[in-house]
């Protein structure tokens, strides 16, 4: 579930603004919708954790070995091209996407949307709010993206210019096609 709050700051925080707020909050997450919303992000469950954990370091792992970009965790903060600034559960980026910005956007919330995300969705989590989200991330550049809801022990998977597809079988193994070239994850290690 996430909380919608409203900071009264006088006029819109600016992304310099909006990141000291986070960093002197340090011990609370916060995403920011395009509107300038903050959204204060709620402690995942045990169990979305593992989850989260396991999927992050497979990438890790995939992408040591292929050096093709960079993988993220969720405590990651981008800004994407519409103003909001997101925190996917993991995230990747090309290499040459990544490389291209300059040190002081590295060490901020980069400002591009990730090449590859995923959400998590926990038994509290409102399912229509990260299909929204997953819609965000695809608007904003996205090539691949997996909500991964556990509650009903579904997949959907969103690509670019495409619906999404939605998987209902836990037994299925989803690549990571021609954006995580040679990446796969088996489903059912996730119950």
């Amino acid at each position: 579930m996430e909380y919608q709050i409203a900071i009264k700051m006088g006029d819109y925080m600016t992304d310099d603004e909006f990141f000291r707020f986070c960093q002197m909050n340090d011990n609370l997450a916060f995403e920011r919708n395009a509107d300038g919303q903050i959204i204060v992000m709620p402690p995942t469950t045990s169990k979305t954790g593992i989850a989260n954990l396991m999927i992050g370091s497979k990438i890790y792992h995939w992408n040591e070995d292929t050096q093709l970009g960079y993988a993220f965790d969720s405590s990651t903060g981008f800004k994407l091209p519409n103003g909001a600034t997101r925190s996917p559960d993991v995230a990747w980026v090309a290499k040459d996407r990544w490389e291209a910005l300059t040190t002081s956007e590295q060490e901020s919330f980069a400002p591009l949307c990730p090449d590859f995300v995923v959400e998590i969705r926990s038994k509290t989590d409102d399912l229509k709010s990260l299909q929204e989200k997953m819609e965000e991330y695809l608007a904003n550049g996205c090539r691949l993206g997996w909500l991964i809801d556990l509650k009903n022990q579904h997949v959907y998977v969103y690509r670019t210019g495409q619906s999404f597809q939605k998987i209902d079988n836990f037994s299925e193994t989803l690549s990571g096609e021609n954006v995580l070239n040679g990446f796969s994850l088996e489903l059912k290690r996730l119950l």
